[in-house]
């Protein structure tokens, strides 16, 4: 009897947004997953869908440029770079909107002058006159689609969907009806990929909407945080879901694991008011789409029973994240290098589960590659602890443990 041979599985890979820290994530994360899983090329999936941050990591992907490859462009030293995404071009005034807006001025003025003469509008209304002469965004994110189309045209890239050897759909909210635009797909798969992300990462308030055919776009996660049901929505056996951004777990004061991240300071969790205005808004962001992203991924499971759903996300204790400044370059090499020793971590701490999941799609977890010790994005300052290493393996042990614990017992499904 001739013996049949399994199809090759189709996998799917959803990156949500989070501004510079989300990308620096991401980066880290998806470089330890391609080192710590066998069986998986993440430059060589099925579809990838990006949103915001997350649109620029899945267009490198689709290019063929690997998470390494991302690492070097995205966060390594500049001066070495002769191609390199910089975070600072987020930080241009928006000079040209700017000046459209103060064109409106003095007809503005001259008409609430007139108004308020005669006496038909109250004060407040007559300000309320002058409101689009304000710019609709403080910094300009035109220099993404200039970088990014330079970065796409080198030899064996592409700033074309339609070129691609994998499916690319990148999210962007059409402004003037509040609904989600796919690019990458029919209809849309005429504009380039570069304009597309600059649209996809077009943050209301601090960005002014992008136009594109006359009409205008701002932020795709304005109306889901990932959209992984456009993948979704065309077959595959296994979803990857990477959100970086969630809200942080001040509650309980704790120190960050010296054997996870050699560099990091014991200090105290502090709370979250001691912060301030930005980071009260910061967590409550953090909180609304992070709820989101939860009940969406209860929906997907429900809705496509016959795929298999993985998200990795940061730890909600951990303060390395919440408190980064990402335009500095030496922290975000260690942001990067903290992201990929917590997903490394996450991966061994929860191997007993994630490895059945996985080894149905022909994946396997690298296991030599897990416990070396020695694997790092950029070199430490300094070797982790001895006791460190022994808590940490300890801590895997325990939930390994329990995870086996938990698979005996009826109903017992445990989820990242």
């Amino acid at each position: 009897m001739k013996e049949t041979t399994r199809p090759t599985p189709k996998i799917a890979l959803a990156l949500a947004g989070g501004g510079p820290l989300g990308a620096i994530y991401e980066i880290g994360a998806l470089c330890a997953l391609q080192e710590s899983l066998k069986g998986i090329d993440l430059t060589r999936l099925q579809h990838y869908v990006g949103v915001s941050a997350g649109g620029f990591i899945a267009a490198g992907l689709a290019n063929g440029i690997t998470p390494r490859q991302l690492f070097s462009l995205f966060i390594e030293d500049r001066k070495r770079q002769t191609e390199a995404f910089d975070p600072a071009w987020l930080l241009r005034p928006a000079f040209s909107e700017f000046f459209s807006r103060s064109l409106l001025l003095p007809q503005l003025l001259l008409q609430g002058a007139w108004h308020g003469a005669l006496g038909r509008k109250s004060f407040m209304r007559t300000l309320e006159r002058l409101s689009p002469c304000l710019p609709t965004g403080i910094f300009s994110n035109a220099q993404i689609d200039v970088e990014i189309t330079r970065l796409f045209s080198r030899h064996g890239r592409t700033n074309d969907f339609r070129q691609l050897k994998s499916h690319l759909t990148l999210v962007a909210t059409h402004l003037d009806s509040s609904k989600a635009v796919s690019f990458g797909r029919p209809g849309w798969d005429h504009v380039p990929i570069s304009k597309a992300i600059q649209a996809s990462a077009a943050l209301p308030g601090l960005f002014p909407p992008v136009e594109i055919d006359g009409q205008h776009f701002v932020d795709g996660a304005l109306t889901k945080t990932m959209h992984a049901a456009i993948a979704l929505d065309e077959g595959v056996d296994l979803m990857l879901c990477v959100n970086p951004l969630v809200p942080f777990d001040a509650s309980v004061a704790t120190h960050t694991a010296q054997g996870a991240t050699p560099w990091a300071a014991p200090e105290p969790i502090p709370h979250i008011a001691d912060g301030g205005l930005p980071a009260v808004l910061s967590q409550t962001f953090r909180s609304l789409i992070h709820s989101r992203l939860l009940l969406g991924i209860k929906g997907y499971e429900q809705t496509y029973p016959n795929t298999d759903i993985v998200l990795f996300e940061p730890n909600h204790r951990d303060p390395e994240l919440y408190l980064a400044n990402t335009f500095s370059y030496s922290q975000r090499r260690q942001l990067a290098e903290h992201a990929y020793q917590q997903t490394r971590q996450a991966l061994r701490a929860r191997q007993t589960h994630l490895a059945n999941k996985l080894a149905y799609h022909g994946i396997t977890l690298d296991h030599a590659a897990l416990d070396d010790v020695q694997r790092h994005l950029c070199a430490p300052k300094r070797s982790p602890a001895r006791i460190g290493q022994a808590l940490t393996k300890l801590h895997n042990l325990m939930d390994n443990l329990n995870q086996v614990v938990q698979a005996a017992e009826p109903q017992a499904d445990p989820s990242w």
